[in-house]
């Protein structure tokens, strides 16, 4: 019994470029993809060690937000558990992170999220991820900057005494409010990453360190004054959880988007030193560090000020000033100052690692891929982002917009876990060649058509936009050889091998499908009571079911070597048959309940959004769509690629002189 390798192929085949709509939206890239080097694209400089990802992945989460968030959640919904409402969002992110930790270790390439997908999924929703995610960049590092300027007045004694190089001016006749402060200081940090990596992730560092000081100030003045005056916020008749373990879980799906910024850290793999160690090692501290830090702050700051009289606009200052220690506001915006500075350099920081990733695979112009020689960063990308980020925040107020950014943030958390998923399970078992390679291909599909044919015979069907005289390739024409030896029960092994991948396959959509369902109709309050019980039934159903199937069937052995070697210096990873994983890195636990459950939550999460922030998102992507269309799948670099499976990519690569090692 042979296998075929088509664009049907367990339901999420892939077909070459110019074969339709359909097949370009499901072409998939291999890892770190040999048409990179080919096309002369200079790779990033390696020059980030765990330190330097801690200090990113810190300093892109730790938001002046939660100077605030505090005080709104501990009011409205949780009270004294404000920091048990952090440690679940805590573990809610950690779903993510474990994911995230386990595709940057196998992929430690520029693009994270929008680089795993193309490889898992495929290039139309890793597209819509990379789009989603130039705007999640954007708005996120526009709306930082502009949060700046008000923060810095209580230094000036209030925003009239603020200079006016960096006060806020009204403009009659445009009816525009401006900020130079923000378009300066974006500015600065575009100054900053064109300098180098090392360079700017030293003062995100430093700037970060600042911030972190004033969290540990409050921590440990905050614990002072609690047991000199007695902890007066968790002395209280209503309890720890005034507002019920349902308030508490409301709290955490607040406080869940403080932990956003992990992921910066999986956008710069290509510049570590040491992915397959680093960048597992550097998201799961940094998340570590945020989440304990804020679970400390949050317990010493509702014990000091009971919850209901907290200030909702300054609740940590005001804690401070009720105990007699003014000053201590200096402090805390000072900290709140350095904690938005971070943050802003955080957020453009991935965004023009992206662009350069999707320019790569040509889904953008090459102007975006380009790499200075000298510095070894995307420059014109950084400059690109930088003007673009100074421009919005200068002229928009784009707070209206900010709901916008988390709707990036958890579609490639989604996309991010069903890549684990796909990777477990179904993982690409075909590579795309280059068309240029296409003599060599030929070559070898002689070598194999003249050898003796035994009885068992595989059939292999190569798809390629261009037809081929050799039958290996061609758009209909299959090629009969031994590839299997003639054994009955490597016969039926390879059989239940296909109808594992399908089962795996389709059993990974129906879980989705499920996920949406269930929490769409947990959400809406509006829908029909025997409507809304059934969708719950039918999407429970089907969650519960892709569990036990998933938890029953075999992982995929491909799983052991699938994954990118930085220490051998494989510019083209294949799927080597060996069940040795000395190199690939984090491995995610708890397959599948951990990236099920990752992905029922952020669904959950993106449905409870609202309708006003999807109607903005929804004509962003629509632009992306267009845009998609009318350029990138016609100058995708996958669109004349020749796909074989990947048992032959080692003799295709030795015959044409290109070594794996």
């Amino acid at each position: 019994m042979g296998f075929l390798v088509d664009s049907h192929k367990g339901g999420c085949g892939v077909g070459g470029g110019g074969g339709g709509c359909f097949r370009s939206l499901i072409r998939r890239k291999q890892v770190d993809s040999v048409h990179s080097k080919a096309l002369g694209h200079h790779r990033l400089a390696k020059e980030l060690s765990i330190l330097h990802l801690i200090a990113i992945g810190v300093g892109s989460t730790i938001g002046a937000g939660v100077y605030i968030l505090v005080g709104t959640v501990a009011r409205e919904h949780s009270g004294p558990a404000l920091f048990i409402s952090f440690l679940v969002a805590g573990i809610a992110a950690a779903l993510s992170a474990f994911c995230y930790a386990e595709l940057a270790s196998r992929c430690p390439s520029a693009g994270s999220a929008y680089h795993y997908s193309y490889i898992c999924v495929g290039e139309g929703v890793a597209w819509l991820i990379g789009w989603a995610l130039i705007l999640e960049y954007t708005i996120g590092g526009s709306a930082v900057a502009r949060g700046i300027s008000p923060n810095l007045a209580l230094f000036f004694g209030g925003q009239d005494n603020l200079p006016t190089f960096l006060a806020r001016q009204h403009i009659p006749g445009l009816d525009v409010v401006v900020d130079p402060c923000a378009a300066v200081l974006v500015l600065v940090v575009t100054g900053l990453l064109c300098v180098g990596i090392k360079e700017s992730t030293l003062a995100q560092a430093i700037v970060t360190s600042i911030n972190v000081c004033a969290m540990l100030f409050i921590i440990i003045a905050g614990t002072y004054l609690g047991f000199k005056t007695g902890w007066a916020g968790y002395e209280l008749p209503t309890g720890y959880f005034p507002f019920g373990v349902d308030g508490m879980l409301a709290g955490s799906a607040t406080v869940f988007f403080a932990y956003i910024g992990f992921d910066s850290v999986a956008s710069t793999a290509e510049e570590v030193k040491n992915p397959q160690r680093d960048l597992p090692l550097g998201i799961g501290l940094s998340l570590s560090i945020c989440c304990s830090l804020y679970m400390l702050v949050s317990v010493v700051i509702v014990g000091l000020v009971p919850y209901y009289a907290m200030d909702p606009d300054t609740p940590i200052s005001s804690a401070f000033s009720v105990h007699g220690m003014q000053w201590a506001a200096y402090l805390i915006t000072a900290g709140a100052v350095m904690a938005l500075c971070s943050t802003l350099m955080g957020s453009m920081l991935p965004q023009p690692r992206i662009l350069m990733a999707m320019a790569r695979d040509g889904l953008l112009p090459s102007f975006f891929s380009d790499v200075n020689t000298s510095t070894q960063v995307p420059v014109k990308s950084t400059l690109v982002t930088g003007f673009g980020a100074a421009i919005l925040s200068f002229f928009m107020d784009v707070s209206q917009l900010a709901g916008m950014v988390s709707v990036g943030t958890l579609l490639a958390f989604t996309m991010v876990a069903i890549s684990v998923l796909i990777l477990r399970y179904v993982p690409p078992d075909e590579v795309p060649f280059p068309s240029s390679l296409q003599e060599t291909i030929d070559s070898v599909s002689l070598r194999y058509s003249s050898q003796d044919v035994y009885e068992e015979k595989a059939a292999i069907h190569a798809g390629t936009s261009k037809d081929s005289k050799l039958p290996l390739l061609g758009k209909a024409k299959t090629i009969e050889y031994p590839l299997l030896v003639k054994q009955e029960a490597q016969s039926n092994f390879v059989l239940n091998e296909g109808k594992r991948r399908e089962i795996a396959g389709w059993t990974i959509a129906a879980t989705c499908i499920g996920a949406v369902l269930l929490t769409y109709a947990a959400s809406d309050l509006s829908l029909p009571s025997p409507l809304r019980f059934t969708t719950c039934g039918v999407g429970g159903a089907l969650l519960l079911s892709g569990l036990i199937v998933l938890t029953c069937i075999e992982q995929d052995d491909a799983r052991h070597s699938f994954g990118h070697s930085g220490e051998l210096g494989i510019d083209f990873c294949v799927l080597i048959p060996s069940k040795m994983s000395s190199h690939v890195g984090f491995i995610c636990p708890f397959v599948p309940l951990l990236p099920i459950v990752c992905i029922l939550v952020n669904i959950y999460l993106l449905i409870n959004l609202g309708a006003a922030t999807w109607t903005r998102v929804s004509v962003w992507l629509i632009v992306g769509v267009l845009v998609y269309v009318f350029y990138g799948r016609k100058h995708s670099s996958l669109l004349d690629a020749v796909y074989v499976p990947a048992t032959h990519a080692d003799e295709i690569y030795r015959s044409s002189g290109e070594s794996l090692a």
